[in-house]
């Protein structure tokens, strides 16, 4: 269980690695009760273009930042509360394959990873520490999640005028309420939205017309008139669904790109509780213990003994400095 790991040496050794390669522009992540639960390569859809992120799963937050030198530095830190993330799976099409939508209050988006195995080793594993966590917590699941982005290069016109046509000029803006791509005349009005942000954040005019006669909004009218936005944007309202982007724009820089499964990465680690595996990968891992009391690796998961651990763990797969 993730829980046996808690005061573990191993444990508090791999978070101190992850802190150590975010270095300054990283916050401290050590702290009591803590555990890493796994780590790997996503592919994020960011607003212009997919982009490898670093992902750090630990039984309380989701963190993920940019890849400077891969398994050494990492910047841009973000730091998302698991009680507040929903996933939810995405169908493959001809273009992307095993992707997902991370969702929470402020922030939403698309990753994907390079095999549909590694989606639900991910997939699995997140769900598990939400459940674990709201469990805990007596905690209700968040309902509202902010919209998650159209990139930008899924619409070539306003989804909302459906006239004005993006050009170097005619800048492409986000309804931060929606999610659509929409222009300056069709978003020159600001709304608060109160999970977002304490600030007035841009809307559409459909967003707004609409929010300023309700006093509290729900997440799926939002989902509901994004789609209804993008039906007429030259076929990107059926691309939403499946390349969306991030939801912000705050990370979207030229530092690195790449291509879902375009590129070869180490295979994701997970440690301590391998409930969430499969019968065929327990029967694989079970076949390949040696001993009753040793510490099995496998490609992707790590199976704490119920002896104690050896003196010195071997590093893990994606370890970082």
């Amino acid at each position: 269980m993730v829980d046996r790991l808690v005061n573990s040496e191993a444990n508090s050794r791999r978070i101190a690695s992850v802190e150590n390669c975010f270095g300054s522009s990283g916050v401290p992540l050590a702290m009591q009760g803590r555990v890493l639960v796994g780590e790997g390569v996503l592919t994020k859809m960011c607003r212009k273009r997919p982009k490898s992120r670093q992902f750090f799963l630990f039984n309380d937050i989701l963190v993920y930042g940019n890849i400077v030198i891969g398994k050494k530095k990492y910047n841009k830190q973000h730091i998302m509360p698991l009680e507040e993330v929903s996933l939810e799976s995405i169908a493959d099409n001809q273009q992307y394959r095993n992707g997902w939508y991370i969702r929470t209050t402020t922030k939403s988006f698309v990753v994907y990873a390079a095999t549909s195995t590694e989606k639900q080793e991910w997939m699995a594993h997140i769900n598990k520490c939400v459940e674990d966590l709201l469990r805990k917590s007596g905690k209700k699941p968040v309902e509202n999640h902010a919209a998650v982005w159209v990139p930008d290069t899924e619409a070539s016109i306003c989804m909302h005028c459906k006239k004005t046509q993006f050009t170097f000029i005619q800048r492409r803006h986000h309804c931060r309420n929606c999610g659509a791509v929409v222009c300056a005349g069709c978003s020159n009005k600001k709304f608060l939205l109160a999970q977002q942000s304490t600030k007035p954040l841009r809307v559409c005019d459909a967003c707004y017309d609409r929010l300023k006669h309700v006093p509290s909004h729900n997440a799926g009218e939002d989902a509901a008139h994004a789609a209804a936005v993008g039906a007429g944007a030259g076929g990107a309202g059926n691309k939403l669904n499946t390349t969306a982007g991030d939801s912000s724009n705050d990370e979207d820089s030229d530092e690195e790109t790449a291509s879902p499964g375009g590129e070869s990465h180490d295979e994701p680690r997970f440690y301590g509780d391998n409930s969430v595996l499969s019968a065929a990968d327990a029967e694989s891992t079970i076949s390949s213990i040696a001993s009753p009391s040793s510490t099995v690796t496998t490609a992707t998961h790590e199976v704490v003994p119920q002896s104690p651990p050896p003196a010195a763990a071997a590093p893990a797969v994606g370890s970082h400095c």
